[in-house]
């Protein structure tokens, strides 16, 4: 399963292609509040590579920038540009019609595609991510946006429309809620960050965005193309630490949207902090532990192939990855044999090679973390079945096979969000289900299988326990238009292109009586209130 080296797993300095390198450390000194780059003079949070160096047999962590530790201070200065750019909904940008929005956000995504390969390569080398991936996040991230700016056109064109009932007619539009706190998570830093931002602002919201700890280096190209296409105060950028700055946000009671994604703890905590939680609206993707459930008539072929790319795509580093198999008990010794078997043909190594699909992990202590789950399995009769599992060096966490797993195990119930994959034998289809219905979890599941009954049987559980379930193929959030949420601790809210533009919204509805003269009266006001 590893791509053998000489000594080491990780590369000499010399052995890194130039057109990869790092020449010079990435200092990030400047943040965006009210329109203005500032730079900071205080303390800064230095960045480390998952990507280690050796030399003979040390390896070296490499530094590879660093960006401000703001404090309550800016943070605060930040929720004031914000409120004062919102203004209670009369501000220049909630005030601007949609076509002019847009505008604006046309201009970001020109000066935006400038930065393709730049932040690629800071991605690559700030989260571990394949250079490819890397590439395929930032274009995802352009078509979600454009795919957003498309849904909303056609929701304003119905804008235009009257409804009428019972003698009341009425013309609906979707308002904006205020200042949005935005957070995104580290292994789709830009991708889900701005799943969150495009729906706010093209809604007119404004927005305070934190970088998360693990990804903050990339958006350092786009700070002066945020500054220049949008109005002064509609996006402030504060970087730093997040038990720092947010807490004081939250507290303020001024927050009017929080759309996070990490961890329902962290997302518990920030809300609490709230002083006036009915009126906080939440947009949040949480944990996840989604189930695979193998079917004794399953097509192998099939159902192998779509689980090891569903366990290990960016080292399991993913919500909707599969974290754990049932698979049943007639198959299960095939099952594990031929999941081994491909799951060695996945290529380990560092992030810039070629069709690399195993890199190092950017979490300090995920090794130790994962080597605990790890330890914990084989305490309580689990085997590693893959060659080289359970072994670390730096950074890098061979992938790991286990096998059988019960619940016992703390692998069993935990997300344990790296490439290590718990595999279970069952005899009757209800323990699956019921361990679904057991879980904290509900995000999705996938079920490979042929039999029609059975199949239906289980999506019945399984539809009031997860959001999303998956016939032969594995969990996954796209396409984009179809929704993306969860259940239990896995979620809240609704993500989708359609469905990110209601969030950020409220509908409004103005009315008056069906008469002629009052319906000619609604529709001159209702020119003029665009």
């Amino acid at each position: 399963m590893i791509k053998k080296r000489t000594d080491s797993f990780f590369p000499e300095t010399k052995d890194i292609p130039r057109q990869f390198a790092l020449e010079n450390p990435i200092m990030l000194k400047e943040y965006l509040i009210g329109g203005t780059l500032r730079t900071w003079e205080g303390l800064f949070r230095e960045v480390f590579s998952p990507v280690c160096t050796r030399t003979a047999s040390v390896l070296t962590p490499q530094i590879i920038g660093g960006y401000p530790l703001l404090t309550e201070v800016e943070s605060m200065e930040a929720l004031n540009a914000s409120r004062r750019a919102f203004d209670n909904g009369k501000g220049r940008w909630p005030a601007m019609p949609a076509e002019e929005r847009i505008k604006c956000f046309e201009v970001f995504l020109s000066g935006m595609k400038d930065k393709r390969e730049d932040i690629a390569k800071i991605l690559m080398w700030e989260i571990g991510k394949p250079y490819g991936d890397s590439l395929k996040e930032f274009d995802r991230t352009i078509v979600y946006i454009r795919d957003t700016i498309k849904v909303l056109k056609k929701q304003e064109r119905a804008v235009f429309k009257l409804s009428c009932e019972q003698g009341i007619v009425g013309r609906m539009k979707k308002v904006p809620l205020g200042v949005a706190l935005c957070m995104g998570p580290f292994n789709y830093p830009l991708y889900e960050t701005f799943t969150a931002i495009a729906p706010a602002l093209l809604t007119g919201n404004t927005v305070i965005f934190k970088p998360p700890r693990f990804g903050a280096l990339l958006f350092g190209p786009l700070l002066r193309v945020f500054r220049d296409a949008f109005p002064e105060g509609v996006v402030n950028i504060v970087f730093g630490d997040g038990q720092q700055i947010i807490p004081p946000l939250m507290s303020s009671g001024m927050v009017d949207l929080f759309a996070f994604v990490g961890t329902s703890s962290v997302a518990s905590s920030l809300k609490r902090l709230h002083p006036k939680q009915h009126r906080l609206r939440s947009v949040l993707g949480l944990e996840a532990k989604n189930p695979a459930i193998i079917l004794p008539d399953a097509d192998l072929d099939v159902a192998i192939k779509e689980s090891v790319m569903g366990a290990f795509a960016f080292n399991g580093q993913r919500c909707a990855a599969l974290k754990i198999f049932f698979v049943h008990r007639s198959i299960a010794e095939v099952f594990v044999k031929r999941f081994t078997e491909e799951a060695s043909r996945l290529i380990c190594g560092m992030p810039w090679e070629k069709n690399v699909f195993i890199t190092p992990l950017v979490e300090p202590d995920k090794t130790s973390y994962l080597s605990g789950l790890i330890k914990d399995a084989l305490k309580y009769d689990a085997r590693i079945v893959n060659n080289g599992g359970g072994t670390a060096e730096g950074t890098f966490f061979h992938p790991t096979i286990l096998y059988p797993v019960n619940p016992q195990m703390r692998i069993y119930h935990e997300e344990q969000f790296g490439p290590v994959v718990p595999i279970v034998s069952y005899d009757d289809i209800e323990e699956p289900l019921r361990y679904t219905v057991e879980s904290n979890y509900g995000q999705q599941a996938s079920i490979f299988g042929r039999d029609p009954d059975l199949m239906a049987h289980c999506i019945n559980v399984l539809i009031h326990q997860v959001s999303r379930v998956n016939i032969n193929c594995k969990c996954q959030r796209t396409p984009d238009i179809f929704p993306f949420t969860g259940r239990k601790d896995s979620a809240e809210g609704v993500l989708s292109v359609t469905d990110a533009l209601n969030a950020f919204t409220t509908p409004a509805f103005v009315a008056t009586r069906e008469t002629e003269k009052d319906k000619k009266a609604l529709l001159d006001i209702s020119e003029r209130c665009r």
